[in-house]
């Protein structure tokens, strides 16, 4: 059973009495001005900014005790003093003439309370503990508020200009008509609309309704950044993408539990990434990407950290792009930026780095082809990626190319997951530190002073 029936209540240019004159009333009257109700105010003493903006909704501000016939001409009354018999009297005045009134904090005299609002018009969302928990009924709607976009509103607006312009291409076939909506939310001419590219989003929803007037419908592909490992680093738009995705493609830097997080009913397919021996080479990848959207699917691709930073992400759009299938890029918490902070330590530092330097320790045979003389300059913080087998190597160079063996380094494994931990050492003494321990994959290198200041900025997560 419903406590109350939830609807929206149309008050533009209509009379609503707001009796009070006080912070309370102010707030109520906030609301009733966003929807342009003309505000009339009944209180002993008004509040400077109420009186302002009953005058400027058109309303007038009334300077007297409240009497029972002046709820006759509103559509609406809400009784907002701190005098609980003059409320009772509001209500009752109201209930008589058969006029809707709310109540400040009474919900019992109510026939109408305020939920809490999330306000993105013109799509407006609400939410109400039926007046008996408002704390709970805000905590809730600020958490709707994170994960809803700020400009939602953008779309509804989008959509409501070519509602028309649908119906008709579709012959106003009605059940066709709300499959093309809802797969319309699902593309990229809606994450054009969120990102402000109207003319953009114009000319993908034209493209996209002549195809599916036609039934050449191409699929989509997102390259996701899922961040170092923890699941609390994703994007908001990369949980919506992955929420949407048909097929999801991951590999062994992708955490199952950000696996999980992806659509249930959807196709996964683990594509390998164990060193030294990948399931689907990065070419069969791509293909794989192009083959699934030219069969009308939306496509996640899961990358470790960023796709953009040794995620090979470019080379898996460069096919899409050429065959003009839409992809988009969600850009991830980058490994060195995690794995840096949870270990407490600063990638740059007025006193240490004011520089840092991305590089991939991958050992062909016996050797690391890096530009060792660059990375042993001072003030900089050198970041490898995939350097665990070479590790002894790469010490081993740095130092024969001038850097201090006493120069700190960390050795971080699995980082920013619950198995996080990170080796500290010193070129000259990491190898012997690690020896004997089984250091899992993934792992990243962070070398430089910066690595020092590991403790004093360890903090919590």
């Amino acid at each position: 059973m419903l406590d109350y029936l939830p609807l929206c209540f149309n008050v533009a240019n209509k009379p609503c009495l707001i009796v009070g004159g006080g912070t309370i009333a102010l707030r109520k009257a906030i609301l009733l001005n966003k929807a342009q109700a003309k505000i009339d105010v009944i209180a002993t003493v008004v509040n400077p900014e109420l009186r302002a903006l009953a005058l400027t909704s058109g309303g007038e501000v009334i300077i007297r005790a409240f009497a029972e016939s002046d709820v006759y001409r509103y559509c609406f009354v809400i009784a907002a003093t701190n005098i609980t018999s003059v409320n009772q009297q509001v209500a009752s005045a109201a209930n008589s003439a058969n006029v809707l009134v709310n109540v400040v904090d009474t919900p019992s005299l109510c026939d109408v309370i305020f939920p809490a609002i999330i306000d993105r018009s013109p799509l407006l969302m609400s939410v109400s503990s039926s007046g008996n928990a408002p704390v709970l009924a805000r905590s809730i709607r600020s958490q709707i508020e994170s994960t809803v976009p700020a400009n939602i509103g953008l779309l509804a607006d989008f959509i409501a200009d070519r509602r028309q312009q649908a119906r008709l291409a579709l012959n106003d076939d009605e059940s066709r008509v709300r499959l093309f909506w809802e797969t319309v939310l699902e593309t990229e001419i809606t994450e054009s609309v969120l990102a402000g590219k109207m003319a953009e989003a114009a000319s993908q929803f034209n493209d996209f309704l002549n195809a599916y007037q036609s039934d050449r419908v191409i699929g989509e592909v997102y390259l996701v950044g899922a961040g170092p490992g923890d699941p609390d680093l994703l994007t908001f738009k990369a949980l919506r993408l992955m929420q949407r995705a048909d097929v999801v493609l991951y590999d062994r830097l992708v955490a199952p539990e950000i696996v999980d997080m992806t659509r249930r009913d959807a196709e996964r397919i683990y594509v390998g990434k164990v060193r030294c021996k990948h399931s689907l080479s990065q070419q069969d990848i791509n293909q794989l990407l192009i083959d699934l959207a030219l069969m009308g699917k939306k496509v996640v691709r899961l990358k470790g950290g960023d796709p953009f930073i040794f995620g090979r992400g470019g080379e898996e759009i460069e096919g899409l792009a050429e065959r003009h299938i839409p992809f988009q890029v969600v850009p991830g918490i980058s490994a060195a930026n995690g794995c840096a902070c949870y270990s407490g330590i600063p990638l740059t530092h007025r006193d240490h780095a004011q520089s840092v330097r991305f590089v991939t320790g991958h050992l062909k045979g016996d050797s690391m082809d890096l530009p060792w003389s660059e990375l042993v300059a001072q003030s900089q913080t050198v970041v490898i990626y995939m350097g665990l087998t070479g590790l002894d190597f790469i010490c081993q160079k740095l130092i024969a190319h001038g850097k201090p063996g006493n120069t700190a380094i960390a050795l971080i494994e699995r980082g920013t997951t619950v198995d996080h931990k990170a080796h500290i050492g010193t070129l000259s003494t990491i190898t012997g530190i690690i020896e004997g321990q089984t250091v899992k994959a993934p792992t990243l290198i962070i070398i430089g002073s910066v690595v020092n200041l590991h403790n004093s900025m360890l903090g919590s997560h």
